[in-house]
């Protein structure tokens, strides 16, 4: 297996506006190659705490290690979906969610995640549970398929590639990233500039396949039951499903209660539950000329209230 480079996205601005008390404890909710966590670690007091989470079980090996080393640090195999379970409500100090696949699972063919190398079809994030990306073609029909490349890839040709899909598999059954990389290529009649033809495809098999979307929706509202007063939320996101799905609950939970307008209220008695900290955060030129994937990333922040 090849060992790859992991390069952290917005690391230093995602820790700086994580971090708040120094001896408080934190949750990463996404450990993936310790990044994050390890100068989460640099920042905290002898006190501080932080609780790592991730599906893979690569990562989670990662995490044994870290914590081998470090006391502060320890590590839970599970989605981030499920972070009530490993801490009380109101007892976290800030909670850091880095989305998306990482350079590790994209760029290890036997992963499955690419369509740039071909390897097993697989796609999830836990190796241990769950379909796999094949075995989910395999029973799936092209009305089910083509919701998936609709829904979760914004595929504009969703049907006419899933048709494509279900004819392939019923010659042969799909089981390489490669063949279905060179299936759904074929099937799109207008590819986009400097954007490989089977991008939304494989996005939008891989989202479902990990169930990337209802676990965000869950962990953003675990995230503020968890969180202390004063605790903040961080997330960055790397396509426009997951930013929206971020920005709306910031923005819900900043408006507070919707009540019917002429209602003599006072602003005071909405209940808003968190405030935004600024502007959406983009990767900066020399992070970017380090790192092209930084290119589509989103960090959104806000502050617990209530």
């Amino acid at each position: 297996m090849k060992k790859t480079a992991h390069y952290t996205v917005l690391l230093n601005e995602a820790v700086e506006a994580l971090v708040g008390p120094l001896d408080g404890l934190y949750m990463d909710g996404t450990f993936g190659r310790g990044g994050h966590s390890r100068l989460i670690l640099e920042r905290l007091a002898p006190t501080g705490k932080l609780i790592g989470v991730d599906k893979d079980p690569q990562a989670i090996a990662e995490g044994e290690a870290l914590a081998q080393i470090d006391t502060r640090f320890s590590i839970k195999h599970g989605s981030f979906a499920d972070l009530l379970t490993w801490v009380e409500p109101a007892s976290v100090d800030g909670v850091l969610l880095d989305l998306g696949v990482s350079s590790p699972q994209l760029d290890q063919a036997e992963r499955g995640f690419s369509f740039m190398q071909d390897g097993p079809l697989d796609m999830r994030m836990d190796t241990t549970r769950g379909l796999s990306a094949a075995d989910w073609i395999a029973s799936a029909d092209a009305e089910e398929i083509a919701f998936v490349l609709k829904e979760f890839g914004e595929e504009r040709f969703a049907k006419r590639i899933a048709n494509a899909i279900v004819r392939e598999q019923a010659l042969e059954p799909i089981v390489t990233t490669g063949r279905l990389s060179k299936i759904v290529t074929e099937a799109n009649p207008a590819w986009e500039k400097h954007k490989h033809p089977a991008t939304r495809a494989f996005q939008g098999i891989r989202i479902f396949i990990n169930s990337e979307l209802k676990d965000l929706e869950q962990v953003l509202t675990a995230a503020l039951t968890a969180l202390k007063v004063g605790g903040h939320l961080v997330v960055i996101s790397f396509h426009s499903l997951e930013d929206r799905l971020v920005k709306r609950f910031i923005r819900d939970q900043e408006r507070g209660q919707q009540l019917p307008k002429g209602l003599p209220v006072m602003d005071s008695q909405l209940n808003k539950t968190m405030k935004s900290l600024g502007k959406a955060v983009k990767a900066g030129a020399a992070e970017l000329a380090e790192n092209q994937r930084s290119r589509s990333a989103v960090m959104r922040c806000a502050k617990k209230l209530a």
